[in-house]
């Protein structure tokens, strides 16, 4: 069992207990490279309550607020819809591209681009069949202003090559506000093809850097060597989970096997170990890759989980509704399920909380204009939860 000093009570944030969240056994027992990187102090207990926003959605997948109200929401099977600010859903919206929605496949994240306001242009992810696979592939096209149709679609991300298996497409799509998309990708789990996160040639897991249109920025690490220039950084597992702090820094919650998931700050050509290291093991208890949690060359995760939280996507709290979360992480979790907070202090988690653990498996995290929350919640007849602090 990883043991720490008492000092560590001095670097604690108000309300932060010594003791970690009650989380069940690890998967392996390796110590981790500084404090705090795994099973940081629980914090103490937010009010929180959750009721029923949106019922109907089968397996909700990404959420993105309209500048001009209400949101866009996805479902796996490949269906995007507009969701009203009194929660009224809308038939699905027509002119997307076929989706493959086998296994883990479908249409994935949705996004209205940083002009949406000028050109109505919205942007998403999805499984995309090809000659000889599947693919994570990334598009954008035109909303209609009645919001029942998107027209002139075009690609602007295929992931390369085809793969065998519909699993691990990650992936999430933002804008960094310098006129680019990031969209993350997975490297399709099976054994035979994983190696290739490692592959500068291929955009199996990794961060990927494109311009709106889809061109490679001339100022991405690789954008001159002989590998893929899109590539903003590699080594990841399957990211679900990105989004921006109010530095403009960018940080990704990526799915480990078992044990092992991972909070990543993303700097520019950072190489983050997977298959190579991590701090799990694959699902038969064997080790991965070198069989060590570390090693030269690679970047450290500042947080992991080991068990599990299954990561869905995440925000950084930028309102008030809930007091004392300003700047904390907030992270869905598909099993055990719920909404995980973390602090983070100078770079470091200093303390995590566990909330809602009843509600099932949490895919998205969106915060309203109010301050209170939206949670997908990913089920054959799933939906949205609205969540609001609860009166102390």
């Amino acid at each position: 069992m990883i043991r720490r000093s008492p000092l560590v009570l001095l670097l604690l944030p108000a309300g932060a207990f010594a003791q970690p969240v009650e989380q069940g056994p690890p998967a392996t027992d390796y110590e981790p490279a500084f404090e705090t990187q795994t099973r940081a102090p629980a914090l103490e207990a937010t009010g929180a309550a959750a009721e029923p926003f949106v019922k109907g959605l089968e397996h909700p997948w990404g959420i993105a607020a309209l500048p001009e109200g209400g949101w866009l929401v996805t479902e796996r099977p490949g269906r995007l819809r507009m969701v009203s600010e009194d929660g009224t859903l809308s038939d699905p919206i027509k002119g997307l591209p076929e989706v493959d929605a086998r296994k883990q496949g479908g249409l994935l994240d949705v996004a209205a681009g940083p002009t949406f306001a000028e050109d109505r242009m919205i942007y998403w992810t999805y499984a995309k069949a090809v000659e000889g696979g599947t693919i994570t592939a990334a598009a954008r096209g035109v909303l209609s202003e009645d919001g029942t149709e998107v027209s002139a679609v075009e690609d602007i991300f295929r992931q390369e090559p085809p793969s065998q298996a519909p699993m691990h497409y990650g992936s999430r799509i933002l804008f960094d506000g310098e006129g680019h998309a990031i969209i993350t990708t997975g490297e399709h789990s099976i054994e035979a093809e994983r190696d290739r996160a490692q592959d500068l040639g291929t955009s199996y897991g990794k961060v990927i850097r494109v311009a709106l249109d889809g061109a490679t920025p001339e100022d991405n690490p690789f954008a001159e060597s002989e590998g893929l220039g899109t590539i903003w950084s590699y080594g990841h597992r399957n990211i679900q989970s990105a989004a921006f702090d109010a530095e403009g820094q960018l940080w990704i919650v990526e799915h480990g096997p078992k044990g092992g998931d991972e909070l990543n700050l993303i700097q520019p050509g950072a190489n983050y170990g997977w298959p190579e290291v991590s701090y799990g093991v694959n699902y038969d208890g064997s080790p991965v890759g070198t069989g060590e949690p570390r090693g030269e060359g690679f970047t450290e995760p500042t947080y992991y989980w080991d068990p599990v939280i299954a990561p869905g996507d995440m925000t950084f709290y930028r309102g008030t509704a809930f007091e004392g979360w300003q700047g904390d992480l907030l992270v869905g979790s598909m099993k055990p399920g719920g909404l995980v907070r973390l602090t983070l202090e100078e770079g470091r988690v200093a303390g995590e909380e566990r909330l809602l653990g009843d509600v099932g498996r949490v895919r998205d995290v969106e915060e309203t204009g109010e301050g209170h929350l939206l949670l997908l919640i990913d089920a054959p007849d799933g939906g949205i939860l609205r969540v609001t602090a609860e009166a102390g």
